[in-house]
């Protein structure tokens, strides 16, 4: 699939809060259970301050994904530590989309001086988890039913990748 990368912007306010509200309302992929409001953009723009963020378009200029990374922490000790999050409309998925967000997110994460990467990811999102372990990220946590979504616990899997 063509598809072109640019800086997330207030243009693309509402296509990723769409795709954001498709994974929260139809699946563990987001976190959240319900929609989330339009506002819920300026809270993701703040915490991509001074960090890669791509929104991803098709050949039509359809925003069909987004990417980012933010501080995992707000402490300076944690500022080479990077978290990751994604998410890809599903008719673009299994194309090398997400593998390229990634590769956009690693390089611009190296030019800051980011040498880790994590990804939280819900226990019962394994489409997830088996693309990030196929690129190198590896199992450095798990937090044991610590979230409650359409009535069933989840963990919480966090997973590494080392760019050094």
């Amino acid at each position: 699939m063509k598809c072109v990368f640019e800086r997330l912007a207030e243009q693309h306010r509402k296509p990723v809060i769409d795709i954001f509200n498709f994974f929260g309302t139809n699946g563990f992929a987001a976190y959240p259970e319900t929609k989330v409001d339009y506002s819920f953009f300026d809270r993701l723009l703040a915490m991509v301050q001074g960090y890669p963020a791509v929104v991803v378009k098709d050949a039509t200029d359809r925003v069909v994904g987004f990417g980012m990374l933010c501080p995992f922490h707000f402490a300076s000790t944690f500022k080479r530590t990077a978290e990751i999050t994604y998410f890809l409309t599903p008719e673009t998925t299994r194309q090398g989309i997400g593998t390229k967000i990634l590769a956009i997110l690693v390089e611009e994460a190296t030019k800051m001086g980011v040498d880790s990467i994590l990804a939280s990811i819900s226990s019962r999102n394994s489409e997830s988890i088996n693309f990030h372990i196929k690129r190198g990220f590896v199992e450095c946590g798990k937090l044991r039913a610590v979230g409650r979504k359409f009535g069933e616990s989840f963990d919480v899997v966090w997973m590494q990748k080392r760019l050094l």
